[in-house]
């Protein structure tokens, strides 16, 4: 297998030779998801927010001392498998860190799932977003590859038409060109559905038959349960319903990392959908509100969104609760589960165990890890990352190449900087990061010194500021990456 993080140029050629090893902050009792802007010493964006920055020499964006790829091409074969005592050396005082607190931490060889070393590998921590892993693994598992969530149309009686949530998020009233994920503009690829297509299409069946005013209602009837977060902080996350556009943000083209969200996002969709129904020359009379659709109603138009492996890698390089509990539900649909919090939860830990992933000690009770009550063993996740990076299971990929990279990409791109300790692992560092109060995760891929992929998992509970806990968390795994152990 050959996934590498990309080429990157370099303005000093001294800086390219390989080194010599070669969620916001919380307030007090306030929850967030992982840190979005740049954290500890800040070294990971410039002042736009671009990757990189100046490093001592005067140079922008400061080339990354790459050992290899993220993924390098070969077989286990290749390269020598670290021992557990050469891991305990390497990582000597690091893991004493008082700045971590209570830490419990895995490594393991990514080609074989094999464990190598850690600390109370087996007890369950609580994983904040790395719970988005298993939602990940579970959805790329049960789901085929060209999977798409469709947003459709159907007629009802004449005259009346009805807009069906089909559990897509992303579906956006922006023009495709002011879409932004992660502050960058989106690919053919990665695009969302536009509500703006939905409207033109459902227009001209409308047309066709000769109707140009008709009443709305629209559906959410896909979903069941609770619709608010046990954490739902109108932030974060906004309520889970089948029906919504750009994630229930009030302000669709906001960069905030806790952007307001509305109050009813299935009602914004059916409004923002009369508008432009309004803009094609189709005039919505009377708005009939939530109901479900008719039994067999024929359906007038649809869009649909990207395939579920580049809807994973959006999940996971921006820690997008709102998809990811949207992402958990699909595996509910699929597992023929409740299509709810409590569903969603049992179908992914369900789809886990078929996978052969150890399950003990796993409590799971959403798709986001908002939720402080989700309890996974560290063993658990590097088990799920070596099951991703496998060649007996490429449908599982996108979780590799969904992860933030060290120093550069997503919720990692302002750690790992110069400052930190552990700057020598950018760029060959994949991750995903957690943080709620008082607890701060990371579980990812590292190459290390030998050009070994190994999968490790870090799970903290700490009193210590969140920068310090997660510098301390970056060393450690700066560590691994220098072993040739």
């Amino acid at each position: 297998m050959a996934l590498a993080a990309g080429v990157l140029t370099v303005a000093d050629p001294a800086l390219a030779q390989p080194s010599p090893g070669a969620s916001r902050s919380d307030g007090p009792g306030r929850r967030a998801d992982d840190g979005h802007h740049p954290g500890g010493d800040g070294q990971g964006q410039d002042g736009h927010g671009k990757a990189g920055g100046q490093d001592r020499r005067g140079n922008r964006h400061r080339a990354v001392p790459v050992k290899g790829p993220v993924l390098p091409a070969g077989d286990a074969g290749d390269s020598r498998v670290p021992t557990g005592s050469g891991l305990r050396t390497a990582l000597g005082a690091t893991v004493q860190d008082k700045s971590l607190g209570t830490l419990n931490y895995a490594v393991a060889d990514a080609a074989t799932g094999e464990f190598l070393f850690g600390a109370n590998e087996n007890t369950p921590a609580t994983p904040a977003s790395t719970t988005k892993l298993a939602t990940a693994v579970a959805a790329l598992a049960v789901l085929p590859a060209g999977h798409r969530i469709a947003t459709t149309v159907v007629q009802g009686a004449p005259g009346e038409i009805t807009l069906v949530g089909g559990g897509d998020p992303t579906l956006t009233a922006l023009p495709v060109d002011q879409v932004r994920v992660g502050g960058a503009p989106v690919d053919r690829e990665s695009a969302p559905a536009s509500l703006a297509d939905l409207a033109r299409r459902t227009a001209a069946a409308l047309k066709a038959a000769g109707t140009t005013d008709v009443k709305l209602s629209y559906d959410t009837s896909l979903y069941s349960g609770p619709v608010l977060h046990k954490e739902h902080d109108a932030m974060n996350i906004a309520a889970v319903t089948a029906l919504m556009v750009d994630e229930g943000r009030v302000d669709p083209r906001s960069t905030d990392e806790g952007p307001a969200r509305v109050f009813d996002p299935a009602g914004q969709a059916a409004d923002a959908f009369a508008n432009l129904l309004k803009a094609e020359g189709v005039t919505v009379r009377k708005k009939g509100g939530q109901a479900a659709a008719p039994a067999g109603a024929t359906e007038l138009a649809r869009v649909e969104s990207p395939e579920i492996g580049r809807l994973v890698e959006r999940m996971l390089t921006t820690s997008d609760n709102q998809l990811a509990e949207a992402v958990a539900r699909q595996v509910a649909l699929a597992a023929k589960q409740p299509a709810g919090f409590d569903g969603a939860a049992a179908a992914v830990t369900a789809e886990l165990a078929k996978l052969g992933v150890p399950t003990a000690g796993v409590v799971l009770t959403d798709g986001s890890g908002l939720a402080s009550a989700n309890q996974i063993p560290p063993v658990t996740l590097v088990k799920l990352l070596s099951a991703a990076a496998s060649p007996q299971h490429p449908e599982l990929r996108p979780v590799i190449t969904g992860l933030p990279v060290a120093g550069f990409t997503g919720t990692l791109a302002g750690r790992f900087g110069a400052k930190s300790g552990a700057g020598e692992a950018a760029g060959i560092v994949r991750a995903k990061t957690g943080s709620l109060s008082n607890v701060n995760t990371l579980a990812g891929t590292v190459v290390d010194a030998d050009g070994r992929v190994l999968a490790f998992a870090l799970m903290t509970r700490t009193g210590a500021a969140p920068e310090a806990a997660r510098a301390a968390v970056d060393r450690i795994v700066a560590k691994i990456a220098a072993c040739g152990c």
